[in-house]
């Protein structure tokens, strides 16, 4: 049985994030070669990176404070928010994340607005928690993707396999 809109919805609120809508309709997202994925996309394919400085270890005390600058200042210059400040956030229905990757029809994009007093770090929201850190650190680790309503780009902060996280954006 997967969750309910109501259940997202309070539990991606402690990050500042408030549910509008789960989209129903397909999301186009910005074209990248065939078998190429953000992570592997290439500058001529659209792809901007964190700035060096704000790159984190997973274990450095200011990994939060990079993070989400980070992820801020990316969402604001290459264009995730609307008016409003909403966007899509990719977010796996499945009540119980740990046993394996969601099923296709238990993962959802739903549009979400930004509030003021928000933090996608160290509110350590289940939803936005990267499995993939849990082999560097027992800290919580966001890993998560987010496109403009438009589609015209897409964001994913992610964990790297030398246990770093950053930020990169898709936008052709």
């Amino acid at each position: 049985m997967t969750l309910t809109d109501t259940e997202i919805a309070a539990l991606i609120a402690p990050a500042g994030l408030h549910f509008v809508q789960r989209r129903q309709d397909e999301v186009p997202l910005p074209p990248l070669p065939a078998g190429c994925s953000p992570a592997s996309a290439r500058p001529e394919h659209g792809r901007f990176d964190s700035y060096t400085d704000e790159i984190a270890d997973v274990d450095a005390p200011d990994m939060a404070d990079k993070v989400n600058a980070s992820w801020f200042r990316m969402a604001t210059q290459y264009g995730l928010f609307n008016q409003d400040r909403e966007f899509l956030l990719g977010v796996d229905y499945n009540p119980h994340p740990t046993d394996g990757e969601p099923e296709d029809d238990d993962w959802a994009w739903v549009q979400v607005r930004l509030l003021d007093d928000w933090d996608l770090v160290t509110s350590e929201v289940t939803k936005l928690r990267s499995g993939f850190a849990t082999l560097f650190t027992t800290h919580f680790v966001p890993e998560f993707t987010a496109v403009s309503l438009d589609g015209r780009m897409m964001m994913n902060t992610t964990v790297w396999g030398n246990g770093t996280v950053s930020t990169i954006v898709i936008r052709p």
